[in-house]
């Protein structure tokens, strides 16, 4: 019996470490993405968008096919609504996606960077005004302090951080809307860039001889890869979804920024001012504070549970 509890013990745990682990992957490969995206400077976002939606389609067709999904794929596109909702997630997607490859090429990685560390406290802000959900006293704060950072950034460097606020946004609109349509992540992400892909590929036709997929090897592979960059992220990000807690979720989210931050500032020389260190700062102690509360929350709750499920169990036995 002994052996038997060890055995249960440890597979909870190990199922966590792999849930760690596909999230992690995730959110470093997304924190990567710069990289990816500046060796295609050359190539204007707009275009890169285009075949990003067009090869994610093949990519995520292809993978459904493998999988022997598609009966489950169909069902779930077919219920009620769900196609009118993704349409809807579709535009904040693609809008987050264009916004974030012209920052790249554009040199304003920090500036993205600072958008998806805005976003969770952005996130709490719609759920206050779409969901009617209730912001704790610290949580006030938190959105307060991060408001003040944001407006430290256009008085010192007399200039609005559009990028950011249009990423934390875009994408903040895009999992409250992914968060009322009751479909799978591969599904979803299927449902959206087939919505998208007809106009993905009318965009191209119009450029013509002007595509530069085919123009140059190399620019042609990473064009053609995009879709398998665009979708295996995401395909780790629901497995580790799947096997943690939101509070966890919540810690390992910032992998992202951060990395994005250290590659603006230490690879790609991006400038890092005083006006940059004053809402960076203000923005880093709100998600302390933000990130403390969540994690409070979670464990009354899982206490809460605990209680529940033990006080069951006695009522059992007695």
């Amino acid at each position: 019996m002994g052996a038997g509890g060890g055995s249960a013990a440890r597979a909870p745990r190990r199922t966590q470490a792999a849930g760690v682990g596909y999230a992690a992957a995730a959110y470093l490969t997304w924190g990567l993405f710069p990289l990816y995206f500046h060796a295609l400077h050359g190539v204007p976002a707009p275009e890169i968008l285009a075949h990003r939606i067009l090869w994610s389609a093949l990519f995520v067709s292809l993978l459904v096919t493998a999988l022997r999904r598609w009966g489950e794929v169909r069902a779930e596109l077919r219920a009620p609504g769900t196609l009118l909702r993704l349409a809807a997630s579709a535009s904040f997607i693609s809008a987050n996606w264009l916004v974030y490859i012209w920052a790249v090429n554009s040199g304003h990685v920090l500036e993205a960077s600072l958008g998806y560390f805005v976003n969770p406290l952005v996130t709490v802000l719609l759920g206050v005004v779409f969901l009617r959900e209730p912001l704790s006293v610290r949580q006030r704060f938190a959105v307060g302090l991060t408001a003040a950072g944001v407006v430290a950034l256009v008085v010192r460097a007399h200039r609005f951080p559009w990028v950011a606020l249009a990423l934390a946004v875009t994408f903040g609109m895009y999992g409250l809307i992914r968060k009322r349509v009751r479909v799978g992540a591969l599904p979803g992400l299927l449902g959206e860039v087939a919505i998208l892909a007809p106009l993905a590929l009318a965009f191209l036709a119009t450029l013509g001889h002007a595509n530069r997929f085919g123009s140059a090897p190399f620019t042609t592979a990473l064009l053609a890869a995009s879709g398998a960059v665009t979708a295996i992220p995401l395909i780790w990000f629901a497995l580790g979804v799947q096997r943690l807690r939101l509070s966890t979720i919540g810690l390992l989210q910032y992998i992202n920024p951060t990395v994005q931050f250290a590659m603006a500032v230490f690879v790609f020389g991006e400038p890092f001012t005083a006006a940059h260190a004053v809402t960076f700062g203000c923005i880093w102690i709100s998600l302390a504070i933000y990130t403390a509360e969540t994690v409070t929350r979670a464990r009354r709750e899982e206490y809460g549970e605990q209680a529940v499920a033990s006080g069951d169990e006695a009522r059992e036995r007695a």
